[in-house]
């Protein structure tokens, strides 16, 4: 195909070199037996609630792993191969836990059973705490135990207007990252007990649950999904707009869990509030505008006073075949489309385009390999393949000059990468996993574990490195003191703090 000139002005090389990424990498701990680990967060790891590169997620078990901002993608490898490095060390002191390599759980026990994130009885850690108990009684436990990357991306030099116009075309064609990169076309029976679902059996043992052409279950209706939320139609036209409609769902009563109210008749906590979300991170979305806050500071606040700093790519599953989850090819690929979504035309979308943005994703999420699927595309609708095609083929000029910018041919190489998976269904990420758990006697379970395994035999297998274990520990150490001193600083009751905290000027 010959490649037409872009339609867009390609930054300069001394921008693109400045492009900014980071990821936070969730996974639960999980026990030899693939059963979900119920041990608190290792001490070793120190305070889930102050370190800055290991903590917690929903779950005691789920643990995040965050890396700074890198201007380079290995280095930002390198840096989460570290920390891995150091969590499967520490474990492995401890005991014989595992990080486990999916992103739909291990085997789960019954859901009040799920243990919530500890922080600590300070106003701050225990506000976390009581956040996670509103999630389980709003979504239920399992779901909040589904694991992920989030891609943390920025490019000098944008303005708030440019990062809204690439998340709305980054909305508009997520769906071919969902059929690039999603990784959860199988799940363990356990998670959806009790519950109404379109899967089906894979084989007669009844050890997986699978849809034939799925690519994320993560990402469709099984996933991160809520009715209460399917009535946040939040746009992203203005920055104005957005926070505005943000802002309502932060303070609208919601029947329901006005219901449940913010404490239980024995004074115990069960929410933070009863509106339709408790705080900003309750708003389920594949990406979200990111700024960085101040302690005490409500993160709504921040991006009215002081704009969009990054965009928080949140779709991405867990790749089990990768040791970290993910590889440079992925990453670079993430960088050439964040790149096309922020350059290409982003006219401002309507009700009817978000409803049709949902729609291709579930198609995608749940049908995303399956021969001829079509997805909404203005007034029609066109073949999956074609729009992916489209979209790779303009980004050819993006990833030519992130190689001039960088040296060598990386960026090309992984876009051919992407285009082939496009070709050859087969070899997509998604694919590879539905044969896996066929190959482990249909058992997603047995799967998980021989990929858990391999990850963590690789990752204690490398060489350590003991001045940067002895770097880790200290920062284990100073996290722990760091939560000793919030907790010692804390005045008044909590539920003095708990109502300054939600009052609705903090979000103004």
């Amino acid at each position: 195909m010959t490649v037409q000139p872009p339609s867009f002005a390609i930054p300069a090389p001394e921008r693109l070199a400045g492009i900014r990424r980071g990821i936070e990498k969730e996974g639960l701990r999980v026990l030899p037996n693939g059963a979900l680990a119920l041990t608190p967060h290792p001490q070793a790891l120190g305070s889930a609630l102050t370190h800055p590169l290991i903590t917690t997620d929903y779950s005691e078990s789920q643990l995040e792993l965050i890396t700074g901002a890198h201007q380079g993608v290995q280095d930002c490898l390198d840096e989460l191969q570290a920390i891995h490095q150091y969590v499967y060390r520490c474990m492995a002191d401890e005991g014989a836990e595992m990080m486990w390599a999916a992103s739909m759980p291990c085997t789960l026990p019954t859901d009040e059973t799920i243990p919530l994130g500890r922080y600590g009885h300070s106003h701050i850690g225990r506000s976390k705490s009581i956040y996670r108990m509103g999630l389980g009684h709003r979504y239920g436990r399992r779901m909040q135990t589904i694991s992920g990357i989030h891609y943390n991306w920025s490019l000098p030099g944008v303005s708030s207007a440019e990062y809204l116009g690439l998340i709305r075309n980054f909305r508009r064609q997520a769906f071919l990252l969902l059929y690039l990169f999603g990784a959860s076309p199988t799940l363990c029976p356990c998670f959806v007990e009790g519950r109404q679902h379109q899967l089906q059996p894979l084989g007669e043992e009844g050890q997986a649950l699978y849809l034939p052409y799925a690519t994320s279950l993560r990402m469709g209706r099984l996933g991160y999904q809520s009715e209460a939320q399917a009535s946040i139609n939040a746009s992203f036209n203005d920055l104005d707009e957005y926070a505005n409609s943000l802002q309502d769902a932060l303070t609208r009563p919601y029947p329901a869990y006005e219901q449940l109210g913010v404490r239980n008749p024995g004074g115990d906590y069960n929410q933070l509030g009863t509106s339709l979300l408790q705080i900003e991170n309750e708003l389920y979305s594949t990406i979200r505008a990111k700024r960085t806050v101040r302690r005490g500071e409500r993160p709504l606040h921040a991006l009215r006073e002081r704009g969009v700093e990054y965009v928080e790519v949140r779709l991405m599953d867990i790749n089990p075949f990768e040791p970290l989850g993910i590889n440079a090819s992925t990453m670079r690929m993430l960088d050439v489309f964040l790149l096309h979504c922020l350059l290409c035309d982003s006219p401002p979308d309507t009700p009817q385009e978000i409803a049709a943005v949902k729609e291709n994703q579930h198609r995608t999420a749940e049908r995303g390999r399956q021969p001829g699927l079509r997805l909404l595309r203005g007034e029609q609708e066109v073949l999956l393949t074609d729009w992916a095609e489209e979209i790779l083929h303009a980004c050819q000029p993006l990833a030519q000059a992130l190689d001039a910018t960088h040296g060598g041919d990386d960026y090309q190489q992984a876009l051919l990468a992407a285009q082939d998976l496009v070709q050859f269904p087969t070899m997509t990420p998604s694919a590879r996993v539905l044969h896996g758990t066929q190959a482990h006697g249909n058992s997603f379970k047995a799967f998980g574990l021989a990929q858990t395994q391999a990850s963590h035999d690789h990752l204690l297998g490398l060489p350590r490195n003991a001045a940067l274990q002895k770097t880790f520990a200290q920062l284990s150490r100073a996290s722990i003191q760091a939560q000793r001193e919030i907790e010692k600083a804390d005045t008044g009751s909590f539920e003095e703090w708990r109502l300054r905290y939600m009052d609705v000027g903090n979000l103004r």
